[in-house]
């Protein structure tokens, strides 16, 4: 077996850590050196298709995705489960409470097979440039686990988080909320169905994945 492994991919992209390739049957072509005929030529080079076609089918099949190790994240102490890996670290200041925050992020749900169901870098300004999202550090106004996430990274650092249901969306008022309605709906109607909270799955429907990149922080008290 052949083990390539591919490094955690920054801001934004898919959970694909690690991919194994078991080793096809080597293409063996001979060439005659001796003259034939159209039709051997035109069998020969159809018997070589098929075989690279083949050949290609076994490896594509063998290939296998799988998402990074919970091994590599690493709970945030007192963060009520929230885990987190560090894709970037920052040498920037460590926000506060009380500071203004910006953030760039994308948010994905679990439930959903990873649907980023919002980005600030979808958000423009009038000259079409990426609007962060501003928050005070400890309003309460923003889902727990971003709080938490933020609390120990330097500016300039980007951390993808994995945030459980009790540290994410309790209501529908708080933020960052998606801007499209439709993003919106789906998402509130994902996390709060009430036929599955009946049935048990209220663990599982509100776990969010969030890429942060710190970009701001700074003292209101100045």
């Amino acid at each position: 077996m052949i083990r390539c492994f591919a490094r955690i991919p920054l801001i934004g992209a898919p959970f694909i850590s690690t991919v194994h390739f078991t080793s096809p049957p080597s293409i063996r072509i001979f060439a005659s050196r001796s003259p034939s005929s159209s039709s051997t030529v035109a069998a020969s080079r159809r018997s070589i298709s098929l075989t690279i076609i083949a050949v290609t089918s076994s490896v594509v099949s063998s290939v296998s995705f799988s998402s990074p190790a919970l091994a590599e994240f690493s709970e945030i102490p007192n963060s009520g489960g929230v885990k987190a890996l560090d894709l970037r670290t920052g040498d920037g200041e460590v926000p506060i409470e009380g500071d203004q925050i910006e953030i760039h992020y994308y948010g994905r749900l679990a439930a959903k097979q990873g649907w980023r169901f919002d980005s600030t870098y979808d958000h423009k300004d009038s000259n079409g440039e990426a609007v962060p999202f501003t928050f005070i550090l400890g309003s309460s106004k923003v889902i727990p686990g971003i709080e938490t996430a933020v609390r120990s990274m330097k500016v300039g650092g980007i951390r993808r988080v994995i945030i459980p249901p009790s540290q994410g969306y309790q209501n529908t008022s708080q933020e960052p909320l998606p801007p499209n309605f439709f993003d919106r709906q789906r998402l509130f109607t994902t996390i709060f169905n009430p036929t599955r909270l009946a049935n048990g799955e209220g663990s599982t429907l509100g776990t969010l994945v969030f890429d942060i990149e710190l970009v701001s922080t700074r003292s209101l008290h100045q």
